[in-house]
Order: C-alpha cells, then structure tokens, then sequence
C-alpha cells in the first residue's frame, strides 16, 4: 500500500462502516494499546483532552504499526493549528464547531495546498512527506486530505444543507454533548428532542452522499446510528472505560471487605 493513501478516505467513500474510539489520555503508550484493539480510527483529541503538537505526533508515531486509522481533533478550526498537525503526518481531521458553509469551506482550504487552498508548503521538515520521500507528495496530498467537520450547534444544524454542498467536506460528525447543550438541554444528549434532531441530521447527511458521524457509548444507540447510515461512529472514550473499569473493580474488592469487617475477627 502506498504510504500516501488515506485508507479511512477511501472506505468512507466506499460506504463501509468504521468503529472508532476517543483517544483523550494524551499518551503515545495508551494510544498504542487502543492501536492493537481492533478499531478502524481513533481520534486524538487535542479540543478537550491536554494533548500538545509534540503529543499528538508521539500518538501518530505510536499507531502508524497498526492497521487503524488516526483522525486528530484540532481545537478549533485554525489554519495554523491544522497546518502543524497535518505537517506531523495526520491526513484526517475533525473540525470542531462548524456552523456555516463559510467555515466549513476555510478548513477546507486549511488542508490544501495552493492553488486549491492555504496550506503552508514546509514539506522538506515535514514527517507527512517522509521529509521529501514520498514521491511527488506536494502534487499528490490534497486528494488524500479527508475533511470531517463537526455540527454542535442549532445553527449549524440549520446550515446543514449548505455546510454539506461544500466542495472538499468528506463527512459531518455530529457532537451530541454540546448539541443539547446550545439547545437547551445542558447534559441530556439523549433528550427526545435532541434525539430527533440527530437522526434527522444523520438522515440529511446520508441523503447527501456524504459521510455521517457521531459518537455514542451506547451500544444500542451506536448500532441504532449505523442502521441510520451513519459511517463513522465511535463508540466510546479511554479516559471513561478506564474511569469506570477502575471503579468497578475497586468497589468489588471494598464490598468484600465490608463484609468481612461486619464479621468481626472471630
């Protein structure tokens, strides 16, 4: 396979369904066992989760061995900030709070080389081009950049339609958290009404022939957005499976140890 190749682009196009899962612990070695997992992507988060430029090139590093496919999450939609994280070898991004055609259409241009876009030409000190390696990489990068940009927003839930007729967005990625938020459902995603307005989403954005996103650790509500059509979908976090499976198991160990203090010694 050629190194150049965006594998994730190309299935996303094919219409084969991805499992991912949120990579939020900020650590080459942690990244590196979810690698092994049998995901199809992961995203290093760098919104929410302390990830650096150096952290998420560590992570990059850490996965390139496995056949998974790593989709980094900038912090906001920065042509600087995408720039640097395409230069350490990403070719996926997800553009957090996406909400009209126009901002849709500058990360775009964030990942393209010109004439088609801005990207900054550094290829010769970049990991992305195997520092000049990859033959022809400079002609050949942007129809491997895949484009995911997220909706979080009743704005960007209503520019839907015209943020889908942009040239260059490969898929949209619903934030179900910050959704019900701005709708006015602070902590309850799974609200009805936030619930109908995902699927509708999620209805639209398969009409479109584009790819369809979300994540859920829900297994039932997971496998009820692939049966929308949805194409791209994590189903769950690090931080939150190691959280819970560390509690689990700590609270199994002191309930025996109540017990055998109610006892007694004797």
């Amino acid at each position: 396979m050629d190194l150049l190749t965006n594998t994730f682009k190309q299935a996303l196009r094919d219409g084969k369904p991805q499992i991912g899962l949120w990579a939020g612990l900020a650590s080459a070695y942690t990244s590196e066992i979810l690698a092994g997992a049998g995901f199809d992507w992961l995203l290093i988060d760098g919104e929410h989760a302390p990830n650096t430029l150096d952290s998420t090139l560590a992570q990059l590093q850490s996965v390139a061995a496995y056949p998974v496919a790593p989709v980094v999450r900038p912090a906001w939609n920065d042509p600087v900030q995408i720039k640097q994280i395409l230069d350490t070898g990403a070719q996926t991004v997800l553009v957090p709070m996406i909400q009209s055609a126009q901002e849709a259409a500058a990360a775009v241009a964030a990942v393209r080389y010109p004439p088609q876009g801005i990207r900054g030409v550094g290829s010769a000190l970049a990991r992305a081009s195997r520092w000049n390696r990859i033959p022809n990489y400079l002609e050949r990068a942007n129809d491997q950049m895949c484009v995911l940009v997220q909706i979080e927003t009743p704005d960007g839930i209503a520019a839907l339609d015209e943020i889908l007729a942009v040239d260059g967005v490969d898929g949209v990625f619903i934030g179900p958290a910050d959704l019900s938020a701005s709708m006015g459902y602070l902590g309850q995603p799974e609200h009805p009404v936030v619930e109908k307005t995902i699927d509708d989403a999620i209805a639209r954005i398969v009409r479109s022939g584009k790819a369809a996103g979300i994540l859920h650790s829900g297994v039932t509500q997971a496998k009820h957005y692939l049966s929308l059509g949805a194409t791209f979908v994590a189903v769950g976090v690090d931080a939150v499976l190691l959280a819970r499976a560390a509690e689990a198991l700590a609270g199994e160990f002191k309930e025996l140890a109540a017990v055998g203090a109610s006892k007694g010694p004797y």
